[in-house]
């Protein structure tokens, strides 16, 4: 079986070259030599007009090596709380093939984290993510993991497992977070929001992000995979985070009075 594209014609272009010129577009042209190796990065998932520029700007700056884990957020609350999926992916710009090795080290080093691809059928967050990584990696390989809203204890035993099952590996495994920020708030609310969130971020300190985007009613979907993301950069030996962009999409609409936040992060 083969996972097909969900979202190709809404989110971005379906045709093969329309996205590669797109995507292009929106990656920086930094020499291999300049781009920082990286534990993970944080990238929206939004519709390319409003977040893609945001998304390139990050992704653009690290080293992609051939294996990706990619965590979304659980939009439609089908499937398992933590589902792994293990079936190719057909996408406009090529097949990328599961990393069956990294996969199976999950599986097993992590009782909480299931195969399931019933959560992966409609998700959007992990597709998006796709072209920019195949843009800068022809050997990509992926696992994607679909996180639901999960208690922060869980997300310290998911992000050990995943440093255990990483580090066995012993090549390098990039970790893809994908999240929005604040959904339909005004440009300064979302922005006095967002920076919240940041500031934790870059401070490296998960628990306090997770506490301040629950306690301060932060609509950032992708909390979860971005908390375990963090914890397990940390288990690997990270030691500084960096904002790469933020904006939000009021920048391509011209409304501010609702916007949907958007930041780039890269974790090191």
């Amino acid at each position: 079986m083969t996972r097909m594209p969900v979202v190709a014609d809404r989110f971005y272009p379906a045709h093969p070259e329309a996205l590669r010129r797109i995507v292009e577009q929106m990656t920086p042209r930094v020499p291999q030599k300049a781009r920082q190796r990286a534990l993970a990065v944080v990238m929206p998932h939004a519709g390319y007009v409003y977040s893609g520029a945001t998304a390139g700007a990050t992704i653009g700056r690290v080293e992609v090596p051939e294996t990706v884990l990619i965590m979304g957020p659980n939009h439609h609350g089908r499937g398992q709380a933590l589902a792994l999926g293990r079936e190719d992916w057909q996408m406009p710009m090529g097949k990328v093939s599961i990393d069956r090795q990294l996969a199976d080290a999950i599986l097993q080093a992590s009782p909480l984290i299931v195969a399931d691809e019933e959560a992966h059928l409609y998700e959007h967050s992990l597709e998006v993510q796709v072209p920019f990584l195949q843009h800068l990696q022809p050997d990509l390989r992926i696992v994607p993991l679909v996180v639901s809203h999960v208690p922060y204890a869980v997300c310290q035993q998911v992000a050990r497992e995943l440093a255990v099952a990483i580090g066995s590996l012993r090549k390098p495994v990039l970790m893809v977070a994908s999240s929005d920020m604040s959904h339909y708030e005004s440009r300064q609310q979302a922005s006095r929001k967002d920076h919240m969130a940041i500031d934790r971020i870059l401070a490296m300190d998960p628990e306090g992000l997770y506490n301040t985007v629950l306690g301060q009613h932060i609509s950032m979907c992708g909390i979860m995979p971005t908390t375990i993301a963090l914890l397990a950069a940390l288990e690997l030996g990270a030691s500084k985070a960096e904002l790469v962009r933020y904006t939000d999409s009021g920048e391509a609409s011209g409304d501010t009075s609702q916007v949907v936040g958007y930041a780039g992060l890269i974790i090191s």
